[in-house]
């Protein structure tokens, strides 16, 4: 497997704390009004899709169907259209069926499954400069949803499902003063770098402020231009007192930033990030030069290999679009650990394919 995980930084025997047995997997959702602009995501079919995206991917994931939608999310990337990531989180669920726990940050569209309720308000369009409305609270409920999460498990895996994302991210990491113009990923193979510049920047010019103003205000950094999902995550994460496995890329990178301006002495000895080899390897970002401005928090990196899937919006992976979402590397990284193969992995999802499509 050695070929199939790659690690960046310090070793964390995440081998060892990833058992099935001892593992929770919490998925955090929220939509944003920045969803809605075009050409900026590529979680849903259309702009007006994406509001139901994170419904139906923990709603996938937990009954096998859809219920929000007729069908599961798809990027919109016409030849190069993928199926939604948390297909390989629904995997790893029917391999080693680990306990899978949604949590509603923010969403607009309540998924049509059992959830916790933070009671975050859905998040507006960045450019307002009014992006999430109630960090303060949604903040201190997920600390105490992480601190009794923790009381049940050895180790907490979490995933997210935030259309836009990529994009919150990048205005709360710049609100924070980190370099980050043209390293965010996305989830399209063309990057819109540009226009997620000209975004995060109408942002902070509508709110009255300028890149690394709010360096030591984080709650205000994600109130002007992140998302429900970045500041409930970073909540989840103080509350535990077990390990903790973000799953996923660019936004769990702007929640570890998002930790460090809470909590400036806080020790990352416990967190480390997994992701896939598409967004570690994307040429149109560098995730690992991000993580490295913040502090030493260990990269784990998987590689599918969904060039080998009998399905061909899933080898589109391999071709830019999807790389990561709704906890996908993680969730391979689980698999992995816990003895599945990939030839075993390719089967099983390739399976759940047919059923959906």
């Amino acid at each position: 497997m050695t070929e199939e995980i790659k690690i960046y930084g310090k070793d964390r025997n995440l081998k060892e704390i990833a058992k099935k047995d001892s593992t929770i997997f919490a998925c955090v959702i929220s939509t944003t009004e920045t969803s809605q602009i075009p050409n900026l995501t590529g979680a849903g079919m259309t702009t007006e899709l994406t509001k139901y995206t994170p419904a139906v991917d923990v709603e996938a994931i937990l009954t096998g169907k859809t219920l929000s939608l007729p069908e599961i999310a798809m990027t919109d990337a016409d030849e190069l259209a993928a199926p939604t990531p948390g297909l390989l989180t629904a995997t790893m669920m029917s391999l080693l069926d680990v306990p899978f726990i949604t949590i509603n940050a923010g969403s607009e569209i309540k998924p049509q499954v059992p959830y916790i309720e933070l009671n975050g308000i859905p998040g507006k369009d960045i450019r307002t400069g009014k992006a999430v409305e109630n960090p303060e609270t949604i903040l201190k409920n997920a600390k105490e949803t992480g601190k009794q999460l923790s009381k049940t498990t050895k180790h907490i895996m979490i995933g997210e499902s935030t259309p836009a994302g990529t994009t919150t991210a990048q205005g709360v990491l710049t609100a924070l003063g980190y370099n980050v113009e043209g390293k965010i990923s996305g989830s399209m193979k063309t990057n819109p770098h540009q226009l997620k510049k000209e975004i995060v920047d109408s942002g902070l010019k509508n709110a009255g402020y300028k890149a690394g103003d709010l360096k030591e205000d984080p709650l205000k950094a994600v109130g002007i231009l992140g998302d429900p999902t970045i500041i409930a995550t970073a909540g989840l994460v103080l509350g535990s007192s077990v390990p903790v496995t973000l799953a996923g890329g660019t936004q769990m990178a702007a929640v570890c930033a998002v930790i460090k301006a809470l909590e400036p002495d806080y020790n990352f000895d416990n967190i480390q990030i997994a992701t896939t080899s598409y967004v570690v390897e994307d040429e149109t970002s560098n995730l690992l030069e991000i993580v490295d401005q913040i502090g030493e928090i260990t990269v784990y990196a998987t590689n599918p290999q969904l060039e080998k899937s009998k399905t061909k919006g899933l080898q589109n992976y391999a071709k830019g679009s999807g790389k990561e979402g709704v906890g996908a590397g993680g969730s391979v990284l689980l698999s992995y650990y816990n003895g599945v193969t990939t030839e075993k992995f390719l089967d099983t999802i390739d399976e759940i394919c047919s059923h959906l499509f």
